[in-house]
C-alpha cells in the first residue's frame, strides 16, 4: 500500500484515520469518566474546604481514595480553587502539553523532517495505545511524570546536567515508582545528578510534611504498606510481577521479592551495556513496571521510549507487533478467570512483553568504561589539537585505536556520563466478588 504523496491526499488520510480512531475508541474500550481526577478533585475538596484528613476521603459509593504520597496531595491544591469541570479540562491540557514535550524528547531533531503529516500519524497512532487511552480518560498524572523524567534525560544526554535530577526528584516525591531513576543515576555513578534528584524528593517531602503533618505521618506509617487501599493485587489490570505471582495464587514475599532481585540484576547488567542516556532511562522505565508491586495498564505509559527505541534501532515489525497488542486490551478477555496456561499467558500478556524488552531491547555493542567519581570534566588541553593532528599523516586514515582515543569522552551516555567535547487495590480471588472500578466495562480507578 502506497502512502499518498499530495498534501490533499495526506490530509484526507488524517482525517479517515482520526474518524477511525475517535469509533474505535468511543466504542470498544469504555471511557473512565475521569474517576482518578474526581479522586483527586474529591480528595482535595475534602481537605481544604470541609477541614477532612486527606487519607480518610472516599469516592462517594466506592470504596476508593486517595493512594499517592503528600506531597502529590500538596501539588494538586491548586484544584481548590476550580470547579471539577475546570479542573478536568486544565488536567486534559497538561496531560496534552506534556505529551507534546515527551514526543518532542524522544524524536530529537527529526520530527521537523515529517512536519504536520508525520506529527498528525503519530497522535492517531499514540490515541490507539491503551495505556495512553486510560492515562487521559482517567485524569491520570503518568505523562506528566513520564516528562519530567525525560526532561532529565535528555539533560544528560546533551551534556547540559547543571540541573539533571530534578525532574526525577519532583517525580518521585508524587509517585513512589521513578525513584528507581535515582537508582540509575548511582549505578552510572552520576553522584552529582543523584543527589540532586534525592535532595529535590526529600525537600519535596519535608515540605509536604510541613503543611500537612498529620497527612504525611499516617502514610508514611501506615497507609504506604496498606496494599488493600491500592486494589486487588491478582486484579488483571495489575500488569506487574507481583501480579502475575498473585494470580498464580503465590501469596508470600518471600518468592516475590527474589523475582524482583533477578530482574533488577538484569536491569543493572543492561544499563551499564546501554550506549546512550535514552536506552538506559527506557530500560529504567521497564524495570520499574515490573519490579512496583501495581502496575496497572495506564503505568504502563512508561513503555513508549523502549518502542522509540526499537523503531530508531531498525526494528520497526516487532515495535509494530507490540505496539498493536497493546492496543487491544487483550488482557481484559481474562477478567473474570485467569486460570489454566491460556490465562497464565494472555493475562499476563503485557508483563510478557516488558518482560521481553528489558531482555532484548538494543544497547550499546560493547559496555561502556565506568564513570569517573568526579563528575566535572577536566579541562581541554591545549596540546590535544596538536597531539591529534601528529598522530596520523594527512590523507592517511587514522587507526582503531587512534578514532577511539579522539572520540573518547564525547559519546554520552550511562557509563561516560557528561559531554566532554574540546568545545564545550483490594486483594481476594482472581474471580471479583463485586464490580471492580478497574474492570474495562466500569468506571476504574487506581
Amino acid at each position: 500500500m502506497r502512502l499518498p504523496e499530495t498534501d490533499r491526499g495526506r490530509l484526507l488520510l488524517l482525517l479517515a484515520l482520526a474518524a477511525a480512531v475517535t469509533a474505535f475508541t468511543a466504542t470498544v474500550p469504555l471511557l473512565r469518566d475521569w474517576f482518578d481526577l474526581r479522586v483527586y478533585y474529591g480528595t482535595i475538596d475534602h481537605w481544604v474546604h470541609h477541614g477532612g484528613r486527606v487519607y480518610d476521603y472516599r469516592v462517594p459509593d466506592t470504596p476508593y481514595g486517595f493512594t499517592y504520597p503528600p506531597f502529590a496531595a500538596v501539588a494538586m491544591l491548586p484544584m481548590a480553587l476550580t470547579g471539577l469541570h475546570t479542573a478536568i479540562a486544565l488536567a486534559l491540557l497538561l496531560n496534552l502539553a506534556a505529551l507534546a514535550l515527551v514526543l518532542r524528547l524522544l524524536a530529537g531533531r527529526e520530527w521537523r523532517r515529517h512536519g504536520w503529516y508525520g506529527v498528525g500519524l503519530t497522535l492517531c497512532v499514540l490515541a490507539l495505545f491503551e495505556p495512553l487511552r486510560d492515562t487521559i480518560s482517567f485524569g491520570q498524572v503518568n505523562i506528566l511524570l513520564l516528562a519530567l523524567v525525560l526532561v532529565d534525560a535528555h539533560l544528560l544526554a546533551t551534556g547540559r546536567d547543571r540541573w539533571a535530577g530534578v525532574g526525577i526528584g519532583l517525580a518521585a516525591a508524587v509517585k513512589l515508582t521513578p525513584a528507581l531513576f535515582i537508582g540509575l543515576l548511582l549505578v552510572t555513578r552520576r553522584w552529582r545528578a543523584a543527589g540532586i534528584a534525592t535532595a529535590v524528593a526529600v525537600g519535596a517531602t519535608g515540605l509536604a510534611a510541613l503543611i500537612a503533618p498529620d497527612a504525611s505521618r499516617f502514610y508514611w506509617t501506615t497507609a504506604l504498606w496498606d496494599t488493600t487501599r491500592v486494589g486487588r493485587l491478582d486484579y488483571v489490570s495489575n500488569q506487574s510481577l507481583q501480579g502475575v505471582l498473585a494470580r498464580l495464587g503465590v501469596e508470600g514475599k518471600a518468592v516475590w521479592a527474589i523475582v524482583v532481585l533477578l530482574v533488577l540484576a538484569v536491569w543493572v547488567r543492561r544499563v551499564r551495556r546501554a550506549g546512550d542516556w535514552r536506552t538506559a532511562f527506557a530500560l529504567t522505565g521497564l524495570t520499574a513496571c515490573l519490579v512496583s508491586p501495581v502496575t496497572w495498564v495506564h503505568h504502563l505509559i512508561w513503555l513508549i521510549p523502549s518502542f522509540v527505541i526499537l523503531i530508531r534501532a531498525g526494528h520497526i515489525r516487532i515495535a509494530s507487533t507490540l505496539y498493536a497488542v497493546m492496543c487491544t486490551s487483550v488482557v481484559w478477555i481474562w477478567f473474570h478467570d485467569a486460570s489454566g496456561l491460556d490465562g497464565f499467558v494472555g493475562s499476563n500478556l503485557y508483563v510478557w512483553i516488558t518482560l521481553g524488552l528489558l531482555l532484548w531491547l538494543p544497547t550499546g555493542q560493547r559496555r561502556l568504561p565506568a564513570r569517573s567519581t568526579n563528575d566535572t570534566p577536566p579541562a581541554p588541553s591545549a596540546a590535544a589539537p596538536t597531539t591529534a593532528a601528529a598522530t596520523s599523516q594527512p590523507g592517511t586514515p587514522p587507526s582503531p585505536s587512534e578514532a577511539a582515543a579522539a572520540t573518547a569522552g564525547r559519546t554520552p551516555g550511562p557509563g561516560r556520563g557528561r559531554a566532554r567535547s574540546a568545545s564545550s487495590e483490594p486483594t481476594g480471588s482472581t474471580r471479583p466478588a463485586a464490580a471492580n472500578p478497574q474492570s474495562s466495562r466500569s468506571r476504574a480507578s487506581s
